[in-house]
């Protein structure tokens, strides 16, 4: 007990001496004590232009406002710090021996003006005044004891000006540093809004006095922005400078680039609109980011590879080499309805979100087991993508689809108002499949081969599908058509239940504002052959085509047609035989036979050939004289 009461009287003690110190020392005169001791570990002045009083609580120390402290000497007139109030806290053990050791700086609506010079070295890098012997070891000395514990900066401005760069302003910053030993690990925590919405970074950094000097130390920090949460574990410097690993994760990628100084983009599911990552990663402090080892799961999709970003540019400069399994792609047109038409509503007149094509500039590459869209299904794929000034091109090189392979490019162009392009090739692709998929057509079945050039433009796909030009060509081996029989409609004992069944096709066409036309149809059929030619509306999801196969040709015969006309909707057409122009020929023919009758039996009454109308008009001429002539001999007695 004795004991107890002992150590009670001697805090008691102390702290009473602490009290009488701190309350007959003039606040000026330990501003002055204060200020030689930041001038002594930093080699900059400090100048306090405006009151200067004594804080107990919760700090012990001094209350000043106006205060600045001076900037390097290669770096301008301008303070390297400001601040309307400052406190500075002491530690009072040091000040009971007559001592001040600063211990604690809080400044409220600071500014902070950094700036680094040519060789990189940065106007907060402090050069300490040497005292007795100025050695490197007193150097060391002095900045062991260099003891400012706590550091707190709130609702700070920030201007950073890096050589041969552009300055950059930020506003309300909060900063708080705890350093409890000068040569070792300090803890920071850093809020900016360079946007409005707060990034958040918290975390360690090793050695933190020489991190100050611009060298390179252990860093641990954890970012948190837009609801994005990533932790970086590696080497840093106070450039900003890393190299190390990085994982994150965001469930609003959008949100998170806002906070992080880029523009709003409305990113479709499926290429990252919820986003975790990790990655080996090198960033340099003018904006380039390099990441290795990379995996990402992009919504549903994930990702393995490499990519070079630049975050320096606006938009984001994109370099990458990717590969997965089958990528989901089937949201990415959503905002605009799906691709396939319906009988009852037609192409989607809903607007196309296609915004997208301005998040990044550059080149990717990937290689994946497949890729499925709202509209299509594709197998094994390599695909280039390459993007400029949004205007996508993606290369097939080449890509499974429909069990087939494609060649070519298609183009996605949302400069000026959207526009969509392709000029491909294509090799055993099923009709029944690709037709079915993008068009809602699935009559055909076979296997073709062909080529294809097409352009379309507008916000939707109505817009597109009705400005649709273009040509082509396909040529399809055995296959059939569903929906009419021709060789029923030719021998109606030998029909194919419905069904054309024909061992080759060929034909080309144009296209022209959103209708295909054809003129060359020809398909070979057992027995027969049909020719075709007509229009297909890919717009308006009409046709009118007329089908015209011919039976038991020969060489000295022409055989027997029967056209057969389709016309109407694509989902409910009409088919049936095309009479006029199976009887038009016939009507045309009897009518030459009767004519020609007709002047033979002119020519055996008249006595003379008739073949023309002239021969017609001459023979009756002739014939009403020689009557005449006749009549008026014998009316006068003559012979």
């Amino acid at each position: 007990m004795r004991l107890l009461i002992r150590v009670l009287t001697a805090l008691l003690f102390t702290l009473a001496v602490a009290v009488a110190i701190v309350t007959f020392l003039p606040g000026q005169k330990l501003a002055e004590l204060a200020g030689q001791q930041i001038r002594k570990q930093t080699g900059r002045e400090v100048f306090f232009g405006g009151d200067v009083r004594f804080s107990l609580w919760p700090t012990l120390g001094i209350q000043a406002d106006n205060v600045a402290l001076a900037n390097a000497d290669w770096a301008g007139p301008e303070p390297l710090l400001t601040a309307g109030r400052l406190t500075i806290g002491v530690d009072a053990a040091d000040l009971i021996r007559g001592a001040v050791r600063i211990t604690e700086l809080t400044a409220i609506v600071p500014h902070l003006n950094l700036e680094t010079r040519a060789d990189g070295l940065g106007n907060w890098v402090f050069d300490p005044v040497a005292t007795g012997d100025a050695t490197g070891a007193a150097s060391e000395e002095q900045a062991a004891s260099f003891a400012i514990e706590a550091v707190s900066l709130s609702g700070a401005s920030l201007r950073y000006a890096a050589h041969g760069q552009d300055p950059v302003e930020v506003n309300q910053v909060d900063l708080a540093v705890l350093w409890p030993d000068p040569n070792g690990t300090a803890t920071v925590d850093v809020t900016l809004r360079p946007t409005g919405a707060p990034l958040r970074v918290r975390g360690e950094i090793g050695s933190f006095r020489r991190f100050l000097a611009g060298e390179v130390t252990s860093v641990g920090l954890a970012v948190e922005a837009g609801g994005g949460k990533a932790r970086l574990d590696g080497r840093a410097d106070l450039t900003g400078a890393f190299d190390g690993r990085v994982t994150g994760a965001a469930e609003d990628t959008s949100a998170v680039m806002v906070a992080l100084g880029q523009g709003p983009v409305e990113i479709p599911r499926g290429l990252g609109r919820r986003i975790e990552f990790a990655a080996d990663a090198t960033y340099t402090p003018d904006g380039r980011l390099s990441l290795r080892d990379l995996s990402a799961a992009l919504d549903q999709n994930a990702l393995r590879g490499a990519a070079d970003v630049n975050l320096g540019k606006d938009p984001l400069q994109v370099t990458a080499t990717l590969s997965g399994d089958v990528l989901d792609l089937s949201a990415l047109d959503a905002a605009g309805g799906s691709g396939t038409p319906s009988s009852a509503q037609g192409w989607s007149s809903e607007p196309i979100d296609a915004s997208a094509l301005r998040m990044f500039d550059g080149e990717i590459g990937l290689d994946v087991k497949g890729v499925k869209t709202s509209s299509l299904t594709l197998g094994p794929s390599r695909i280039k993508i390459s993007v400029e000034n949004a205007r996508a091109v993606m290369s097939f090189l080449p890509v499974e689809a429909f069990g087939g392979a494609i060649k070519g490019e298609l183009i996605a162009n949302n400069r000026n108002g959207l526009s969509v392009a392709g000029n491909l090739s294509f090799g055993d692709i099923r009709l029944e499949q690709a037709l079915g998929e993008l068009a809602g057509y699935d009559k055909m079945t076979g296997a073709a081969q062909g080529s294809i050039e097409f352009l379309g433009v507008g916000n939707s796909m109505r817009q597109i599908m009705r400005s649709l030009s273009g040509k082509g060509s396909v040529e399809i081996g055995k296959g059939f058509f569903t929906g009419f029989d021709l060789q029923a409609i030719m021998n109606p004992q030998g029909g194919n239940g419905g069904t054309t069944v024909f061992d080759g096709l060929k034909a080309s066409f144009g296209i022209n504002e959103g209708t295909l036309t054809n003129e060359d149809f020809l398909a070979t059929l057992k027995a027969l052959k049909a020719e075709g030619a007509g229009r297909v509306g890919i717009g308006a999801q009409d046709l009118d085509y007329t089908f015209t196969p011919t039976a038991f040709s020969g060489e000295s015969t022409n055989g027997i047609s029967v056209p057969v006309r389709i016309s109407g909707s694509w989902f409910d057409p009409e088919i049936k035989p095309d009479l006029t122009k199976l009887v038009q020929p016939q009507l045309e023919n009897a009518e030459e036979k009767a004519k020609q009758a007709v002047k033979d039996k002119l020519s055996e009454e008249l006595g003379v050939p008739v073949e023309t109308e002239e021969d017609l008009n001459k023979a009756l001429k002739q014939r009403v004289e020689d009557e005449a002539r006749k009549q008026l001999l014998k009316f006068l007695g003559s012979n």
